[in-house]
């Protein structure tokens, strides 16, 4: 008697592991101890911020920005601290005390108090950005909003989300922020000559709704590389024309000689017949 052979059962390949392991939106930047550190939208928004910031009425060595720096500002708590997503300054220099870039930015030993502040919300940090958040006492620290609005009485304060595109504005109005009303959509900063709006294009070759600042008329600042690209398309239709016009020249001066040789041509024809060319032209 011969025994059939063991049977043993197949089982399914495994699953490659990006189908099984966590997925980015699974483990998020965020460090749930400190909300809002840094993702691609962190890095890029307050580049183009940064990259864009250029008041036309300041002197652009006393104009500062800086994208997710320290900002201490309590002399009763020394090592309290905010980190802006980003922030611009005017009145202040590039480097500290015209001598280093910044660790930090401590606002008792600097000139000025940032000038506008921006922040990207995000669902770690919306509470504390929006102000909804009022929990600090004698030996907790304050909110960013009541850092902001209370402490420091920065004169803008911006916040925008990439998830909603919304973007909101307030301005100190008697010590506390009230909502600003756009002009075509842009928050305008007469002081600076400068407006802040949303923005649809290409940055960096990722295209989205972008923050970016604009001037008061609502022409686009734009980037050095921007600026560059521009120049180079500039020099590009300079060079055309002028190709264009080499071109024309060249065939005017070809009709021009068309038409001497057709001249000559004529007259040795009226010599050939007796008549004199010349006195033609006397008589006309």
């Amino acid at each position: 008697m011969t025994s059939s052979p063991h049977y043993i059962p197949q089982s399914d390949p495994p699953l490659p592991p990006w189908e099984t392991l966590p997925t980015m939106y699974d483990l998020p930047s965020d460090n749930p101890e400190e909300p809002g550190l840094p993702d691609d939208f962190h890095f890029l928004q307050p580049l183009l911020l940064y990259l864009t910031f250029q008041p036309i009425n300041w002197n652009p060595e006393l104009v500062y920005s800086a994208a997710d720096l320290n900002l201490y500002y309590d002399l009763q708590h020394p090592l309290w601290y905010k980190r802006p997503d980003w922030f611009g300054a005017v009145g202040v220099g590039k480097l500290y005390k015209g001598q280093d870039l910044r660790l930090s930015y401590v606002t008792w030993q600097e000139p000025a108090n940032p000038f506008v502040v921006v922040e990207l919300l995000s669902p770690g940090t919306e509470d504390e950005d929006l102000g909804t958040r009022r929990e600090s006492t004698a030996d907790k620290p304050p909110s960013k909003w009541e850092v902001y609005e209370r402490i420091l009485r920065i004169p803008y304060y911006v916040v925008f989300s990439r998830y909603t595109n919304e973007f909101r504005a307030f301005q100190l109005v008697g010590g506390h922020y009230e909502p600003m009303n756009l002009t075509e959509g842009r928050l305008v900063m007469p002081e600076i000559d400068l407006s802040l709006g949303l923005w649809q294009g290409s940055f960096r070759d990722i295209e989205r709704l972008w923050l970016r600042w604009f001037t008061l008329a609502g022409e686009v600042i734009p980037a050095p590389t921007e600026e560059a690209a521009a120049a180079t398309e500039r020099a590009m239709i300079a060079e055309q024309e002028a190709t264009e016009a080499r071109q024309e020249a060249t065939e005017a001066k070809q009709e021009a000689a068309q038409a001497k040789r057709k001249a000559e041509q004529l007259a040795e024809r009226l010599r050939q017949l007796g008549v004199n060319p010349d006195e033609l032209v006397e008589l006309l």
